[in-house]
C-alpha cells in the first residue's frame, strides 16, 4: 500500500478508536502495509476453500464451514482497512504500494466469489458455479473502470450500487443465512442467489461508473 490519498476508498471505520489502535499496534510491531495487503489473499484462499467445501458438508459441519467463511470475508476487509492506515497514517507506504493495494484485492474478490459459486454448485444448485464466475468477472470490471478513470486523469470512483464493501457485506450475510437454509428446504440457493445479485449489481456499478467517467471526460471536468 502506498501513501496515495487519491486512490483511497472513503471509510468511516478509519475514524474509530479500535481501528486507530490496531493500525498503531501493527506499525509499532514493524508489520508492513504490503504484508497486510498480502494477508487478504491468505484469507481469500481460506475463505474460498471453506465456502466451496461447505457444499460437500451437511449438518453442523456445513454450518461451521459457512460461518468460518463469513469470518474470513470480514478478516479480508480488515486487512483492506489496516494496510491503508499503516501506510498513510503511519507513513509506512513503499514504492510497490500501488501494486499491493490493487492486485491482492482483485485476487481476494475472485477467490471468495468463485469459491461461493462452487459451494452452491456442490450443494445442488447447477448454475451456482456460473454465478460465481460471473460475479467475479464483473467485480473485477468495476475495479477496471475505476482504474481506467484514474489513468485518464480522473478521480477514483468508488461509487456503488455494488462496490466492494457492498459485495462482501452481501456475501457475508448470505453465508450466515445459508447456515439455516435447510430449514426451508434449500441447499445452496442462498449463496447462488447472492452471487446472482452481486453479478447484476456489479454490472450496474460498472455501467454507472463508466457513465460518470464519460460525462467527466466530455465536459472536461477533473
Amino acid at each position: 500500500m502506498s501513501n496515495d490519498l487519491d486512490n483511497r476508498r472513503p471509510l468511516k471505520s478509519r475514524d474509530t478508536g479500535w481501528a486507530r489502535r490496531s493500525a498503531a499496534w501493527l506499525a509499532r510491531a514493524g508489520v508492513t502495509p504490503d504484508a497486510v495487503s498480502a494477508g487478504s489473499v491468505v484469507f481469500g484462499l481460506l475463505g474460498a476453500a471453506l465456502l466451496a467445501g461447505s457444499g460437500l458438508c451437511e449438518g453442523w459441519a456445513r454450518g461451521a464451514a459457512l460461518f468460518a467463511g463469513a469470518i474470513c470475508i470480514q478478516l479480508r476487509l480488515l486487512c483492506n482497512l489496516m494496510d491503508g492506515m499503516v501506510a498513510v497514517e503511519h507513513g509506512r507506504g513503499g514504492p510497490l504500494g500501488p501494486v499491493w493495494n490493487e492486485l491482492p484485492d482483485r485476487i481476494a474478490d475472485i477467490l471468495f466469489l468463485v469459491g461461493a459459486g462452487y459451494g452452491a454448485a456442490l450443494a445442488g444448485v447447477g448454475w451456482g458455479e456460473a454465478a460465481g464466475w460471473a460475479a467475479a468477472a464483473l467485480a473485477v470490471l468495476t475495479a477496471y473502470v475505476r482504474e481506467l478513470g484514474r489513468a485518464l486523469g480522473q478521480p477514483a470512483d468508488f461509487g456503488g450500487p455494488m462496490a466492494k464493501p457492498h459485495r462482501m457485506a452481501l456475501l457475508t450475510a448470505a453465508a450466515v443465512v445459508a447456515i439455516f437454509e435447510h430449514h426451508w428446504g434449500w441447499s445452496g440457493e442462498t449463496l447462488a442467489g447472492s452471487l446472482a445479485l452481486i453479478a447484476i449489481g456489479a454490472a450496474l456499478t460498472a455501467a454507472v461508473r463508466t457513465g460518470r467517467l464519460a460525462a467527466r471526460l466530455k465536459n472536461g471536468t477533473p
